[in-house]
C-alpha cells in the first residue's frame, strides 16, 4: 500500500514537472515558494487589519482617498518585487554576446559598402567610462572582449588572473562570479533570496526603489495597526493580541528595511557595491586602496543620476582609475573644495 502511494505520488511529481519544468530545479522551487510566502505575508496583514477593524470601512466610504492610495502603494509594491525579481543583473556573458553581435554587425556592413548599420541592431550598447565601445564607426577597428576587459586593467594584468574559473570568461573590474546563478554578474551587489536573483548593474536601481516602497507601506501599515489598538484596545482580548503579535513582527521589519534603504543609499552616493564594502581587502584591485577613498565615485551628482538615469539596454564598464585619479581622491577635502563642488 505504501508503495502504491509512493508511485502514484512520483508519477503526480512528474506530470507537474512537464507541466511546469522549472520546478523540477530545487533553487527555483525554494525561490518560488519564497515569492509565494512574501506575498501571503502582505496578504495576511491586509486582510487581518480589514476583517478586526471595522472602522477603515467607514473610513473607506468618508474619505475614500486615504484608502485607495494605500491600496495603489500595496500593489505597486507587489508589482515592483515581480520586476525586480524578474529583471536581469547584467550578466557578463550577456554584454560578451552583446559585443560580438556588434563586431558581426559592423565585419558585415565593411564588407559590403552598400550596407549600412542598422539601428535596430544598436539597441546594446557597451560603454566604458562614458565612451561607447560596443558600436563601431564604419572604418574603424572592431575591439574583441579580451582586449576591452584588459584595457581596463593597469597595463602588464595577465589574462589568466581575470579569466573565471567557472564561466571561462574574461571578468571586467567589479564582476564576479555568483554560485546561485551560476553566472558572472557586472557590479555584482549580493544574491537576494528573497527575490531569487542577483542584484547587479542592471537591476540595482530597481532594487533600491522596492526596498523604498517595501518601507513605505510597513510604515503606513504600522500607523494603521495602532490607530486600531488606540481604538479598540478595551475590546476582544485575543484581537488585541493577534494585532501586537503582528506589529512587533512588523517593526522588527520595518527596522531591517530602514537599515537596509540607509545602507544601499550610503552605497550609491558613494558608487560602491556590498561586495565591494564588505570584501574590499580579498579583492585584487581594491586591495592597495585606502579605505576611506572611493576609487569609482564620480562625486555625489553623478553618481545618483548615473544610478537612476541608466539605460537597462546598455552594459557599462569601468576602468580601473589610475595612480594620478587615486591621489586626487584621497586628497583631504578643503573649503575651497565645497565651494568648487568637488564632492559632486
Amino acid at each position: 500500500m505504501t508503495s502504491l502511494c509512493q508511485s502514484s505520488f512520483n508519477g503526480a511529481l512528474d506530470r507537474c514537472y512537464r507541466i511546469s519544468p522549472c520546478l523540477a530545479n530545487p533553487a527555483r522551487r525554494s525561490s518560488l515558494g519564497l515569492k509565494v510566502a512574501l506575498v501571503l505575508l502582505h496578504l495576511i496583514y491586509v486582510g487581518i487589519l480589514f476583517l478586526f477593524d471595522n472602522d477603515l470601512i467607514d473610513k473607506i466610504k468618508e474619505d475614500p482617498w486615504y484608502m485607495a492610495l494605500y491600496f495603489l502603494l500595496f500593489v505597486a509594491t507587489l508589482i515592483q518585487y515581480f520586476v525586480t525579481s524578474g529583471s536581469s543583473p547584467g550578466y557578463v556573458m550577456d554584454a560578451m554576446r552583446a559585443l560580438n553581435e556588434k563586431n558581426a554587425v559592423f565585419a558585415k556592413a565593411s564588407m559590403s559598402s552598400k550596407r549600412s548599420v542598422s539601428s535596430k541592431d544598436g539597441n546594446l550598447i557597451i560603454t566604458v567610462d562614458g565612451s561607447q565601445s560596443g558600436i563601431t564607426p564604419v572604418g574603424g577597428n572592431v575591439t574583441s572582449w579580451m582586449k576591452l576587459v584588459l584595457d581596463m586593467y593597469p597595463s602588464g594584468t595577465s589574462v589568466r588572473t581575470l579569466t573565471c574559473s567557472y564561466c571561462n570568461v574574461e571578468q571586467p573590474p567589479r564582476a564576479k562570479h555568483c554560485h546561485d546563478c551560476d553566472k558572472c554578474v557586472l557590479q555584482f551587489d549580493h544574491h537576494c533570496v528573497w527575490l531569487g536573483t542577483c542584484i547587479g548593474q542592471g537591476n540595482h536601481c530597481r532594487f533600491w526603489w522596492y526596498i523604498c516602497g517595501e518601507t513605505a507601506l510597513c510604515i503606513w501599515t504600522g500607523i494603521l495597526c495602532v490607530a486600531y489598538l488606540k481604538s479598540n484596545i478595551t475590546k476582544a482580548w485575543w484581537k488585541g493580541a493577534i494585532m501586537i503579535l503582528l506589529l512587533v513582527i512588523l517593526s522588527i521589519s520595518l527596522i531591517f528595511l530602514l537599515l537596509l534603504l540607509l545602507f544601499h543609499s550610503y552605497l550609491i552616493l558613494t558608487n560602491q557595491t556590498t561586495y565591494e564594502l564588505v570584501r574590499r581587502r580579498r579583492i585584487p584591485y581594491l586591495r592597495g586602496i585606502p579605505e576611506r577613498v572611493y576609487p569609482f565615485s564620480k562625486g555625489v551628482c553623478r553618481n545618483l543620476y548615473e544610478f537612476c538615469c541608466a539605460r537597462s539596454d546598455i552594459y557599462k564598464l569601468e576602468r580601473l582609475p589610475t595612480a594620478v585619479e587615486l591621489e586626487e581622491k584621497s586628497r583631504p577635502y578643503t573649503c575651497l573644495d565645497f565651494f568648487t563642488c568637488r564632492c559632486c
